[in-house]
């Protein structure tokens, strides 16, 4: 019991981290693609678009390269702890919440922002009213970007190793019982990560219900 507790803890914690570090990212270079208009913003968009359906073995691939000991990234030996995994998630989650960034924003009437403009507002207090306008589509990417990398199990088994007690988390675990054999352990984990995850949409949903009322 010890031991699904710390997985499960393990896979929330390193997913949320992951998350976070998804929307610092993604939500100001979002907002310059939907709001910025210039040279090579469609070329940009296109990446992000594709980087939506980024396969989670190839990030765990070049992540696993870049962190090995002879990569570039290797004298901060990372390859095989939960820093590993929450790398390679954020590159998984951070164009999902940019690209659904940007969507939810380029929606928005474009009116809106010469609106708050000519009543004073300055730049960044007009990108806040933006996000506040457009809140609802952004819980929405949020949701999505923990959704991508909550059930995410190619990138986490080739950065994380799936070690007892250090990396493993549900996903890399239903993997390693499902290969045993174990099925019926394979299956509860399953259920358990079902769970977390419908439990985390199911506060975020409510919060975003709560915004849409008012």
């Amino acid at each position: 019991m010890s031991d699904i507790f710390e997985i499960t803890f393990l896979s929330l914690q390193v997913s949320t981290i992951a998350t976070l570090l998804s929307l610092l990212i993604g939500l100001p270079f979002g907002t310059w693609l939907a709001l910025g208009r210039f040279r090579g913003r469609s070329f940009l968009l296109s990446i992000i678009n594709t980087g939506m359906a980024l396969p989670p073995v190839v990030v765990g691939l070049v992540v696993a390269m870049m962190l090995w000991r002879s990569g570039v990234l290797g004298s901060l030996k990372l390859i095989y702890t939960p820093w590993a995994i929450i790398i390679a998630q954020t590159i998984i989650s951070a164009p999902v919440v940019t690209g659904l960034t940007a969507a939810a924003l380029e929606a928005l009437d474009p009116r809106l922002q010469q609106q708050l403009l000519g009543l004073g507002a300055s730049r960044p207090q007009m990108i806040w009213h933006l996000w506040r306008e457009a809140r609802l589509p952004l819980l929405a990417a949020l949701m999505a970007g923990f959704g991508s990398v909550i059930s995410e199990v190619g990138a986490s088994m080739m950065v994380g190793g799936n070690i007892k007690g250090q990396t493993r988390v549900l996903t890399t675990a239903i993997v390693l019982e499902t290969s045993k054999g174990e099925f019926e352990k394979a299956l509860a984990l399953s259920a358990l990560l079902l769970t977390l995850t419908y439990l985390v949409n199911l506060a975020l949903t409510s919060i975003q219900q709560k915004g849409a009322r008012k």
